[in-house]
This record gives C-alpha cells, sequence and structure tokens, in this order.
C-alpha cells in the first residue's frame, strides 16, 4: 500500500515538474534572429508580445561563424527562428533541418523574396578565396522590399503560435509597414542628389539598396570581408579610382582594412564607413527604420 503511495506520489512530482519546465519554456519563449537587421524587422513585429534576440554577437560575421552549443540551445527552445538561408548563414542549416519547419522563417525562401533576387557577382579573383553565396546575393536584409514581406511571415507565423496576442500583432504589422513606406520616400529624396556619383564599397553587400535607391556603386573589394583582395584586384581597384574619378571608398566597422588607405593614397577619393549590420542599433520597433536611415546618411556624408 506504502509503495502504491509514493509511486503514485512520484507520478504526481513528475508531473508537476514537467508543467513547470514546460511553463519555464513559455516564459523565456524568444523570437531568435540570426543576424541583428533581422532581429530589428523581428523586433519591430514582436513588440510588446515576447522578446527578440540575435544569435551572432556584436562584430560577428555571418560569412565564417560557428555555432556554440550555447547557440543550439537557444535555437532549440525559441519560439520562432528567422535566417536568411542556407546560402548565407551556412552554419546553421544542419541545426535548422532539425526543428519544426513551423517554428523557422527562411527568409530566402519566401516567393515574394525570391522574386527579388539579384544575381551575385563573382570577380575571377574570388574564385580563389573558398568562398561562394551561391547565385544570388543573399544580403536580403538591405532591401525595404524584402524586410516587408519578411515582417509579413514573421507575423503570420506569430499569429499562428500565439493566436491570443493577434491584435497586437496585426497592430505591430501595420506600424511596421508604414513606417517602412514612409521613411522609403525620405530616404528617397535624401539619396537623390548623390545618385550619379561613383564609389567603391569594400565587400560586396549593399546591391538591394543600392538598386532600391538608384546609387551608382563602380564596384567592391571583396566578396568575403574576411579575406583580403588580391595584388591584382586593388591593381585594377586603383586605377578605376582614377579613370571613373570615384569621390569615394567605404570600409566597413569590422574590417578596416590597410588596403583601402593604401589603395586611396594620393588619390582625391574621401573615405567612408558604412555598417551593413547596424552593429550600434538597439533591437525594438523603429530600429529597422533607423537601420536604413544610419545607412543613407553614411552614402551621403561621404559621396555629397
Amino acid at each position: 500500500m506504502s509503495q502504491k503511495f509514493l509511486s503514485s506520489k512520484r507520478s504526481l512530482f513528475a508531473v508537476v515538474l514537467l508543467g513547470l519546465s514546460t511553463f519555464t519554456a513559455g516564459a523565456d519563449a524568444t523570437v531568435l534572429t540570426s543576424i541583428r537587421p533581422l532581429g530589428f524587422i523581428a523586433s519591430a513585429i514582436a513588440d510588446g508580445v515576447t522578446p527578440t534576440e540575435v544569435l551572432l554577437p556584436d562584430g560577428a560575421s555571418p560569412h565564417d561563424y560557428a555555432l556554440r552549443p550555447s547557440d543550439l540551445q537557444r535555437m532549440r527552445s525559441a519560439d520562432l527562428v528567422v535566417w536568411i538561408g542556407p546560402e548565407m548563414e551556412a552554419f546553421m542549416t544542419k541545426s535548422i533541418a532539425q526543428l519544426p519547419p513551423n517554428r523557422v522563417v527562411e527568409v530566402a525562401a519566401i516567393p515574394q523574396v525570391h522574386e527579388l533576387l539579384l544575381k551575385g557577382e563573382d570577380d575571377d579573383d574570388h574564385d580563389h578565396d573558398g568562398h561562394h553565396h551561391g547565385d544570388y546575393n543573399m544580403h536580403l536584409w538591405l532591401s525595404p522590399q524584402a524586410a516587408k514581406f519578411a515582417a509579413i511571415n514573421i507575423h503570420d507565423r506569430l499569429v499562428k503560435l500565439m493566436p491570443q496576442q493577434k491584435s497586437k500583432l496585426d497592430a505591430n504589422l501595420v506600424q511596421f509597414t508604414e513606417q517602412l513606406t514612409q521613411v522609403d520616400t525620405k530616404l528617397a529624396t535624401m539619396l537623390q542628389p548623390v545618385q550619379g556619383k561613383g564609389y567603391f564599397v569594400f565587400h560586396d553587400a549593399y546591391g538591394y539598396f543600392e538598386k532600391h535607391f538608384g546609387l551608382s556603386p563602380l564596384g567592391h573589394f571583396t566578396i568575403n570581408p574576411a579575406i583580403q583582395p588580391g595584388a591584382q584586384r586593388l591593381h585594377q581597384i586603383r586605377t578605376q579610382l582614377v579613370e571613373h574619378k570615384a569621390v569615394c571608398v567605404f570600409a566597413e566597422p569590422q574590417f578596416r582594412p590597410a588596403v583601402i588607405k593604401t589603395v586611396a593614397q594620393g588619390t582625391t577619393v574621401r573615405m567612408g564607413t558604412l555598417d551593413p549590420l547596424g552593429s550600434g542599433i538597439v533591437l525594438g520597433k523603429d530600429s529597422y527604420v533607423n537601420f536604413l536611415s544610419q545607412l543613407a546618411n553614411e552614402y551621403v556624408s561621404c559621396l555629397k
């Protein structure tokens, strides 16, 4: 009798524990994005509903990141994981495959985003660097149109996961799309005077932003920012700087290579910085439009 009683007590205890752990997991439920700019989009939609976190620490590049055990744990416990896709964050592919499909948003696979994809550029020099994005430019967070479709998908997924929060999620999506339309118009006006001015970027990442706002890049130093461009490539760029009378050469916060200074030396070219990951911007409902505005300001301050 006492054994039976003990056993039933143990079962009850186990059930209570399980309930508690489920409750805790629910309380910690978050939207986890691979990179900070996706966090900007997700945090606008999830604002006041559930926290948004970013997997990659500041300063880390999605081009060459390696997952830690704690990262895997965060992916498993998140309510929703948002990433670009295997061509950008190859390091996440295996772990994503183990998650339920309804808990993942792959931005590059959204049909409307897929239609926006631009061909990636491969210069001869870059075939030797062991880095390949595939056929398309995957820096999709720099496209305001792709950001809107990503926001709609994150919204739809969260509504299915948290139907009780539908009205708040709906309101957040409306606010995000309205803000995006306003900032789009404002930045188009702001960037219009510098549209015809030539420049070089350090890293081939800005195609969507440049196309959207009609900017005139002359080229880039490298496809993978972790790998320095070769001597032949630098010679080509220097020749182009002189011939095309480029106004500016842009570095990036994580990559301020001496090669840029060397190449620009003795020319009238100005040096600027573009931050494609918005590393100083805090996640929140205005963070994506702040990110686009910051980028536009960085272009204008060097090109005007």
